[in-house]
């Protein structure tokens, strides 16, 4: 129940963020997710896309540094409250939230996001007993 998330380093200079999206675009990837952070010199964005293998194997052939974590996808209602509702169980629990960031799917009246914890198993579980439902990598083709 987790996803697969490509972290890619980057320079942190003018269009080297675009040629990392030409290079997605040019191989038919399609990014589902995708997080930036930066720091002086670079940056990392963090993609979650309908295709990790080709992905990886077309960044390491366009000479990027690429790593791969697994990460939960949590589906809620999309109304207030339910991310605060998500993030009360995992605390609850004892499940710290390291980072978590937003993605859009085409399914009407839910709302999607990555949360990055450092027990999946845990989380899981909790997140499962509460009615909360994480999804899987398959699933992100579809939504």
């Amino acid at each position: 129940m987790t996803v697969k998330q490509i972290s890619v380093f980057l320079e942190n200079k003018p269009g080297r963020l675009a040629e990392f999206t030409d290079v997605l675009s040019e191989n038919n990837i399609n990014m589902r997710a995708m997080s930036l952070a930066e720091a002086s010199d670079f940056g990392i964005a963090r993609v979650i896309v309908d295709d990790v293998y080709n992905a990886v194997t077309v960044l390491k052939d366009n000479d990027y540094i690429v790593s791969i974590t697994k990460v939960l996808a949590v589906e809620m209602p999309d109304e207030p409250g339910a991310l605060s509702r998500v993030i009360k169980v995992l605390g609850d629990s004892d499940v710290n939230v390291e980072y978590m960031y937003a993605f859009t799917a085409r399914k009407k009246d839910c709302a999607y996001m990555i949360i990055r914890v450092a027990d999946n198993k845990k989380a899981i579980e909790v997140l499962q007993q509460n009615g909360i439902r994480p999804v899987c990598q398959d699933e992100l083709v579809e939504l």
